[in-house]
């Protein structure tokens, strides 16, 4: 669901917060060096089993924590800050606000999804072929009230009492939109 450029972001923010300008520095220099490390394992292919993850996916993320990491950097001095504050760094805000929107976007998808699906198994689609006559009478009353045969079989079926003995009636009704 993360790109990478996600995850560092987050991560820089997270792990960035309160250092100062050196440890910042020292944040960098390593990002460069596991840079350079992942992408090795990358080219050498096969699964890095520190992390059991995909070599190509941890080689992206450590790029894109060095470059989360320069960026950090380049703000402090820019900004002339002595320590990192995740609360004054706007792009970053941006960046985390961005990120928990499309959560909640993912989450909601995902609710809905799971709603329709729960609905589905409740439903019962079929194919009604009726004789002549009853399939007559099922048109007329569709005509008279503008409701498609479906939807009076529908309603029909909605008013469907099973008795003890489980013979079916319907007690009489109007259908209605």
């Amino acid at each position: 669901m993360w790109s990478a450029q996600d995850v560092a972001r987050d991560q820089v923010r997270r792990q960035a917060d309160g250092l100062d300008v050196a440890a910042v520095e020292g944040k960098v220099s390593e990002a460069a060096v596991r840079e350079r490390e992942s992408a090795e394992q990358s080219w050498r292919g096969g699964s890095v089993s520190e992390f059991e993850t995909d070599p190509e996916r941890l080689a992206d993320i450590w790029a894109a924590r060095h470059a989360e990491w320069r960026r950090v950097r380049d703000l402090m001095a820019a900004a002339g800050w002595d320590a990192y504050g995740p609360e004054g760094d706007t792009q970053g805000l941006t960046w985390a606000q961005d990120r928990a929107e499309r959560r909640e976007n993912a989450l909601a998808a995902r609710a809905a999804l799971e709603a329709r699906r729960r609905e589905a198994a409740d439903e019962l689609r079929m194919e009604l072929w009726l004789s002549a006559t009853p399939s007559r009478l099922i048109r007329t009353v569709a005509g008279r009230t503008g409701l498609q045969p479906a939807q009076v079989l529908a309603q029909l079926a909605d008013r469907i009492v099973v008795s003890e003995d489980s013979t079916m009636s319907v007690p009489p009704f109007t259908p209605t939109r």
